[in-house]
């Protein structure tokens, strides 16, 4: 019986990109992620706490994914959500345009995927492509990119979307990490 405040928590001026271009801009080497019809606000939070942790550039979330400010997706995400610009509007293939005209490449994941991630070069600049759980990545979106997959134990066939996106960005942070060293 204790009566937790469910109030306002705060009072904020919310500091949103003006369109995906926007949230995109900068050059060099980047990471960036598109989340597609993700309406768990404990997947988007998890997502931006690995995103903080594995220095997203930004983030496109489609119009269907829910709104990254909730109060719970800010818990979850421990704050990244304030570390990762985003921009939250318009379709999943309105932002696969968005990305490569920003010059990303797009990688899809799935458990269907063409290439495993463990063996899957990367560009320099890449943005991962997340899907709800269950649905997936539509197949538009999954006709128009590369797709990868990560590898599992036999009989068991995807991951909790929070978790893919931690176990691709770490592998993508590293890869990142080791050109930086290399000189290129």
């Amino acid at each position: 019986g204790i009566d937790l405040h469910r109030g306002i928590l705060a009072l904020a001026r919310r500091f949103e990109a003006e369109s995906p271009s926007a949230a995109l801009s900068g050059s060099g080497p980047a990471i960036a992620l598109g989340l597609f019809g993700l309406s768990n606000h404990d997947n988007v939070g998890g997502i931006f706490r690995n995103a903080a942790a594995f220095g997203v550039r930004a983030a496109l979330l489609d119009d269907a994914s829910c709104d990254p400010f909730y109060r719970k997706a800010i818990r979850v995400s421990v704050g990244g959500v304030f570390k990762t610009p985003f921009y939250r509007g318009g379709t999943d293939l309105a932002h696969v345009a968005a990305f490569r005209d920003a010059g990303f490449e797009c990688v899809a994941l799935s458990p269907n995927g063409d290439e495993e991630l463990a063996d899957a070069p990367f560009a320099a600049r890449t943005a991962l492509l997340l899907g709800a759980e269950g649905s997936g990545l539509s197949d538009a979106v999954l006709r128009q990119t590369r797709t990868i997959r990560i590898a599992m134990a036999p009989g068991f066939d995807s991951l909790n979307v929070a978790a893919t996106s931690a176990v691709a960005l770490h592998a993508l942070f590293t890869r990142a990490r080791a050109r930086l060293v290399q000189g290129g």
